[in-house]
């Protein structure tokens, strides 16, 4: 399929665990032990990657792994709709999701929001089935099971998502189903069931948990990021703070179309019977997009990839109208406008997917070479990393990462030193950072080797790493 040819080809090769992936993979996966696990976070990904992490800590065969499995479960999503969608739609609206450059980027990625986006899809096109007149169990079933998926990846994912689909099948007169409601609801509630119980096992309640997970991302309240979503789409995986140049505003003009293009659908959709779906299918996608569009401080491109896949619904439909009417008109031209412009998207988001994965690989390797410098100064597994990007340099150095601040804080400093004195530990500062008060008294502090300062000073603590290491640049 090209959805997962392009992955492999443009995507997977070459490519190394992001600051992500590394904490979702390490829960489940060989390579280093399990990194702290923050209250915002769900272990929906780290299930769906335990088949391949388990067996095998090739960064190579994860991907492959779940670029075959995202294209399989776009095509399912889709299969879906399949009953409500003419042929030209159901194709339109797969390659318009498909060919955004945050979809490609994700799918054979180790996070969970693409999964979000395919579950959403899915719902939508079960409770679409039911309300025009299925009434088979699998539209039930199958609803529920996908809002699990979602709040499995994504607890509030699963709540936006549920929102509008239970509210539509209990108001929209003379297509109330009860039974479809409850087993969305029912969805919910079994996709939050694991993050609930570590709520309670970890922080008190669910209640707690929440609180800690937007201080975290943070504070949730009134914070308008539509313009950071703007700028991020020229390739920014991650906005915050999002007080970047909007310097190539050609990558969003599809962005700010998009509203246009979905009125034009949902108008194209009720001349052909289909208004209902596309509707659904919209208010859906606006739901999903809410909270990163006016809740959240920051922004990423894949936040908002669940509302992309449903709002590729109702453009399907216009797209599909359009080149209907040009060819009925016997235009050309009009069919030729529509391909170049059709054309040119996905030629921009093939240029913003390019120096996504450049950006990408230059950074795993920036932590491949800083855990390689662990090694060449004793840090070996069984070992600690703390400080600076310590969560992903741990994990491709095999260590576990203790943070003694911030998000991740998992252990005190005092109970840091006297962890060193039993496995080697390491502390890394950013070049032209403060020094970490963790190393008040370290005996050595090392630069990677090269005519120039390196992105990490290396301060060994007083213990088995600093015993065998053999300094390399100044102490202090």
């Amino acid at each position: 399929m090209v959805f997962a040819a392009v992955q492999l080809t443009f995507v997977a090769p070459g490519s190394g665990l992001a600051w992500d992936e590394t904490v979702y993979v390490s829960q489940v996966g060989g390579n280093a032990p399990a990194a702290f696990f923050s209250a915002p976070r769900a272990r929906g990904i780290s299930y769906l990657v335990a088949p391949a992490a388990a067996l095998t800590t090739s960064t190579a065969v994860l991907r492959i792994h779940l670029a075959l499995l995202s294209a399989a479960a776009l095509v399912i999503a889709l299969w879906i709709w399949r009953k409500v969608l003419p042929t030209p739609v159901l194709v339109g609206a797969g390659a318009l999701f498909a060919g955004l450059w945050p979809t490609l980027f994700y799918g054979p990625a180790a996070m969970p929001n693409l999964w979000c986006a395919l579950g959403a899809l899915a719902a939508a096109g079960w409770v679409v089935r039911a309300m025009r007149g299925a009434a088979g169990t699998a539209e039930v079933t199958g609803a529920g099971a996908a809002v699990a998926l979602v709040a499995l990846m994504r607890p509030a994912d699963g709540f936006w998502l549920a929102l509008p689909l239970a509210l539509a099948v209990v108001l929209v007169p003379g297509r109330r189903r009860p039974d479809l409601c409850a087993a969305l609801l029912g969805g919910l509630v079994a996709g939050c069931a694991p993050w609930t119980a570590e709520a309670y096992a970890r922080y008190g309640g669910p209640g707690t948990r929440l609180h800690r997970a937007g201080e975290i991302q943070g504070g949730l309240g009134w914070n308008f990021a539509v313009d950071d979503h703007l700028r991020s789409l020229a390739g920014r995986t991650l906005c915050r703070p999002c007080d970047i140049a909007w310097e190539n505003p050609a990558t969003a003009v599809w962005w700010v179309a998009l509203p246009l293009l979905t009125a034009g659908g949902i108008a194209a959709a009720r001349r052909a019977g289909r208004g209902a779906a596309a509707m659904l299918a919209t208010v859906t996608g606006v739901s999903t997009a809410i909270p990163y569009l006016f809740l959240v401080e920051y922004a990423a491109p894949r936040f908002l990839l669940p509302a992309y896949a449903m709002l590729a619904v109702p453009v399907a439909e216009y797209t599909a109208h359009l080149f209907a009417r040009a060819r009925s008109a016997r235009r050309p031209a009009g069919s030729a406008a529509l391909t170049l412009a059709l054309a040119a998207h996905l030629t921009v988001q093939l240029s913003v997917l390019g120096h996504v994965v450049r950006t990408s690989h230059a950074t795993s390797a920036r932590f491949a070479a800083a855990a390689g410098e662990l090694h060449r100064l004793g840090v070996r597994p069984p070992c600690v990393v703390s400080g600076d990007d310590a969560v992903p340099i741990a994990y491709y150095a095999g260590c576990a990462s203790r943070q003694t601040g911030g998000h991740d804080a998992s252990i005190t400093p005092e109970a840091l030193r006297a962890l060193a004195r039993r496995v080697p530990t390491a502390v890394l500062a950013a070049e032209g950072g403060r020094r970490p008060p963790v190393t008040d008294g370290a005996r050595e502090e090392h630069r990677p080797p090269g005519d120039g300062p390196g992105p990490y000073r290396t301060y060994l603590l007083p213990g088995p790493a600093a015993s065998r290491a053999v300094p390399t640049g100044p102490s202090r």
